[in-house]
This record gives structure tokens, sequence and C-alpha cells, in this order.
């Protein structure tokens, strides 16, 4: 007499990738991996799923000053590193990037102001055609303003001082970036675009 063989449990269709073949194309639905993520489970009574969100992010943000800090260490140090070694395509992009992504968390952070110095410096970068030519006290400029609106963010006067430092970027900034582009007339426009970096219109 033969066993009968245990039959395996047929898998969630969500879990299993498919595929429909046509007759020139083939569609390929991917694994649903986001229901494990999803608590099937009611919320119980009187849950605020965004007071729970609130109340996380106040947890978090005794941290944020020391996040922004090390993001403006980053930023620090790849200024050093571009400096040391000159404008490689590796050193040039690391330096983009610390300048982005203090741009995109500054207000997150708590740091709105910064957000305006930082985007400053990669459209310094972004739209000058030969990166060699920006003279490297520009450079410094714009990190050691991202350094010191940060460090003097607690200051009473910290949106003069900001804005002072911001439009002074943007003044140098636009002013390097007409010249680099006198060449390419289609790019003045965009560089003549004013910013809206969150911050920018309040200093």
């Amino acid at each position: 007499m033969k066993q009968k063989k245990d039959r395996k449990p047929e898998a969630d269709k969500s879990e299993v990738a498919s595929v429909a073949a046509f007759g020139d194309h083939e569609v390929i639905t991917p694994l649903n991996k986001l229901r494990k993520a999803i608590d099937p489970r009611p919320a119980a009574p009187g849950d605020d799923p965004l007071a729970r969100a609130e109340q996380a992010l106040t947890q978090l943000s005794a941290q944020f000053s020391d996040w922004m800090n090390s993001e403006c260490d980053r930023l620090d140090a790849a200024r050093e590193r571009a400096r040391d070694v000159g404008w490689t395509d590796e050193y040039l992009a690391e330096l983009f990037h610390a300048a982005h992504d203090i741009k995109g968390q500054a207000a997150t952070f708590g740091f709105p102001l910064v957000a305006a110095a930082a985007e400053s410096l990669c459209r310094l970068i972004e739209h000058t055609p030969d990166v060699g030519q920006i003279p490297f006290p520009m450079i410094d400029q714009h990190v050691d303003a991202v350094r010191a609106i940060v460090r003097e963010y607690k200051r009473s006067d910290v949106e003069m001082v900001a804005g002072a430092l911001i439009r002074c970027l943007r003044e140098v900034t636009d002013e390097f970036l007409v010249e680099a582009n006198k060449d390419r007339p289609e790019y003045l426009a965009e560089i003549a675009a004013p910013s809206i970096t969150p911050g920018e219109r309040e200093a």
C-alpha cells in the first residue's frame, strides 16, 4: 500500500513572482514583500499613529544636532580630500553628495537655514562646465558658511547672520557661473532662476 505523501502547503501567490507570456512580450509580476510589513490587526481603541510618530520624532530630535554636526564633518572632510588630491571625479562626487545631503536633511534636523548655503555649493559644482576652474576659496566659503550657520544656530540673530551669508554666497556664485558659462547661453536662464530651497526665501 502506497503511503500518501504529505502535501506541501500552497504558496501564497503574493510571495511568488509570476511571468505571463504573450506573443511579443512578457509581463513579470514581482514578489509582494510589503504584505509582510503590514500589521493586519486593527488598531487598538484610542491608538493614534500620528501621535506615536510625533512622539518618536521628539525622542530622536535630541540627536538631530549631533547628526547635523556629523554631516558638517563629512562635508569638511570631503573638502580637505579634494584640496589635497585635486578635483578627481571621486572627490568631486563626494563633495557634491555631502552638500546635497545637508540640503535635503537640514529642515528635518531642525536647521532649515543651512539648506540654502549647501544648495549654493551644489549649484556651483553642477553648473560649472569645468570644475577645475572653481577657485578653491569659493569652496571654502561655502563649507565654512554651512559650518558657521550650524555652529551659531542657537543665536537669537541667526536668521540675520545666515541671511547675510547666504546672500553673499548667492551673489558670488551667480557672478562666477555667468562668467564660466558665457559660451553656453542656454544655461544662463537656469543659472539665474531663483532657488526654491527651503530657508532661502526667509533669509
